[in-house]
């Protein structure tokens, strides 16, 4: 299943294109790459400027991420702070009942 505006939440966000919109901390905002790691409060991304890997805080952070099909979704960091398999799991869950 490819990764879209509305199931982006539901899927690995490993290897998405990112930019961070808003933080709270203002010398992230702009950063932008790949995503290469993600831990229930961070979102690690290459950088494409420096290549080097910058460590972003999901709380009371805004993220815009490219899907698969080249659709751009902002998605509230606060909304994704869980572990990635929990997350996951947890949303197929609800689909599976709801």
């Amino acid at each position: 299943m490819k990764i879209t505006a509305k199931n982006i939440i539901a899927h690995e966000l490993i290897g998405l294109k990112v930019k961070v919109s808003e933080c709270s901390n203002k010398s992230c905002i702009g950063i932008s790459g790949m995503v290469v790691d993600e831990t229930m409060k961070t979102i690690k991304i290459k950088d494409e400027k420096d290549g080097r890997v910058k460590v972003i805080p999901k709380i009371n952070t805004k993220f815009i991420f490219e899907t698969e099909i080249g659709e751009l979704v902002e998605i509230d960091g606060n909304v994704i702070i869980a572990r990635p398999e929990d997350r996951l799991k947890k949303i197929a869950v609800r689909r599976r009942w709801w």
